[in-house]
């Protein structure tokens, strides 16, 4: 099922986490590889992946923040 430009969730690739479309790499992965400090030139090369498909999965988290209130602890 695409849920999302480029991001698709399929019971049948990686368990149904959500993935980028034509690929095996979940946005998990991709976050994971961004939050290292890995840039995107870098995630292109090693993955074969484009920008938009890296843009797509921050669009894809963020749309799940939107509207989130945020509690802080003192």
């Amino acid at each position: 099922m695409k849920v999302m430009k480029n991001i698709i969730i399929d019971e049948e690739v990686r368990h149904g986490k959500p993935v980028i479309e034509g690929t095996r790499i979940t946005v998990e992965e991709v976050l994971g590889l961004l939050e290292t400090g890995m840039e995107f030139n870098k995630i292109q090369e090693e993955y074969g992946l484009d920008q938009e498909d890296i843009k797509s999965v921050i669009r894809y988290v963020n749309s799940f923040m939107s509207g989130e209130e945020v509690n802080t602890y003192a």
